[in-house]
């Protein structure tokens, strides 16, 4: 267990992901999952029971040190920034289709 400040400023002992399993270029947002906030379970007030629903379970919990990935391999934006220069495909073909209208 390290001592490191969470996004809110509270210095407690937290759980890594890295003491307990072997990580592999882990975001420190990954390393330390209880920084993670804004789920069902930490709203203040509590969600009301009536506007819950099963899909909501599903969010419901934060990660947890077992729940994490434990490695992450970000994707470079060479795509993106390719197509930001040449701009979307526009299809230049012949409409040969009937207008519709509405009646």
């Amino acid at each position: 267990m390290v001592d490191c400040p969470d996004p809110r400023g509270n210095n407690e002992p937290a759980l890594r992901t890295s003491d307990f399993y072997k990580t592999c270029t882990l975001p420190k947002r990954f390393d330390y999952p209880s920084w993670f906030y804004g789920y069902g379970i930490q709203r203040n007030p509590p969600e009301h029971p009536f506007y819950r629903t099963t899909s909501s379970d599903y969010g419901r919990y934060p990660p947890t040190i077992h729940t994490v990935p434990t490695s992450f391999y970000p994707t470079t934006q060479d795509f993106s920034q390719a197509l930001a220069k040449a701009g979307n495909y526009r299809n230049y073909s012949l409409n040969t289709s009937l207008d519709t209208y509405p009646s």
